[in-house]
């Protein structure tokens, strides 16, 4: 016995741009998210990594008055203090090492649409405090610059952790929380999302069957409810990153049970290669060295670690 990839009995999808769903939970999330996607409130999306919060943000966009406009996204965690105020504000050139020209920062070129800050509660105070600025007056400051820029922002925020927790840690500014959380909406994990999981596996072997030499038509049963039963703690990128291994370390027109990741099938512990947050940074290093070109030691200072610890992190995700 096995599990078909095509079914016509399974239900039908609904699309939110690039979010698909078939649970009722997440049909209610995007039906809030499409009535605020008419006004110009501030949003915190809250939601566990790799739940789809940028998806979420993107199709908020799409559905506003801004959506002829600019659409940005930017990952405070995935950038060190310095990088992440330049690709914010921008810069003049000599406003720093290594600053060999000027710069137009994310708030400029967003100037009549939106953007978005995943991870906010990583932003490092000072430049919360310029952020605040941008809220409150339409206006910030590029570095080494004294011109004043106004901007017309719409701004959508996420993150994973609460901010009420950073607040009372002293590592974000109550009144900035007060500022992006307008309207907070709460993502559900992906185990929450009931019918989920096995639209989302058929989705990806179809997307994948198009793109690789292997066709997969079905999953054998095992294999389907091991799929089915397991918590996916790392969410829709996760249950991609698992989907893509299966159909590349497989063989024949069947995912068989073998074919899963080893800590699917209890053989190996969460933190190993395929767990979700070694799946996340080997995605976002992957990311960084595509928008470096490749230089290495941008990848460092952009993820604010040395050169060496980049080297060894990449080793261990065998990216060297």
């Amino acid at each position: 016995m096995s599990q078909p990839v095509r079914d016509p009995d399974a239900p039908q999808p609904t699309a939110y741009g690039q979010l698909l769903t078939v649970a009722d939970s997440m049909r209610a999330f995007m039906t809030t998210a499409e009535r605020v996607a008419r006004t110009e409130a501030s949003i915190l999306v809250r939601g566990p990594t790799g739940s789809g919060k940028e998806l979420v943000a993107r199709h908020i966009h799409d559905r506003s008055r801004r959506a002829s406009r600019p659409f940005h996204a930017i990952n405070c965690a995935a950038l060190s203090r310095e990088l992440m105020a330049s690709e914010l504000f921008g810069h003049r050139r000599g406003a720093f090492t290594g600053a060999n020209h000027d710069r137009t920062g994310l708030l400029q070129l967003t100037d009549g649409g939106t953007l978005f800050l995943d991870e906010i509660a990583e932003m490092p105070l000072d430049i919360q405090a310029g952020l605040l600025r941008v809220l409150q007056d339409r206006c910030f400051t590029p570095l080494g610059s004294s011109d004043v820029i106004h901007t017309d922002i719409r701004l959508i925020s996420a993150t994973h952790e609460s901010l009420r927790s950073r607040v009372a840690e002293g590592r974000f500014r109550e009144d900035l929380m007060y500022r992006i959380r307008v309207v907070p909406l709460y993502l559900p994990p992906l185990r929450e999302r009931t019918g989920d999981v096995a639209m989302l596996i058929r989705d990806r072997l179809e997307q994948l069957n198009k793109r690789e030499e292997r066709t997969v038509e079905a999953l054998s049963d095992d294999a389907w409810q091991t799929l089915l039963s397991y918590h996916w703690p790392g969410n829709v990128r996760e249950l991609d990153n698992v989907m893509t291994y299966a159909h590349a370390i497989g063989e024949g027109k069947t995912i068989q049970l073998a074919d899963l990741p080893p800590e699917l099938r209890g053989e190996a512990p969460p933190d190993e290669a395929w767990s979700p947050v070694k799946a996340s940074e080997r995605e976002q290093i992957l990311a960084l060295l595509q928008r470096f070109s490749g230089r290495r030691q941008a990848v460092a200072e952009a993820m604010g670690i040395s050169r060496a610890t980049l080297w060894r992190r990449m080793k261990t995700l065998g990216l060297d």
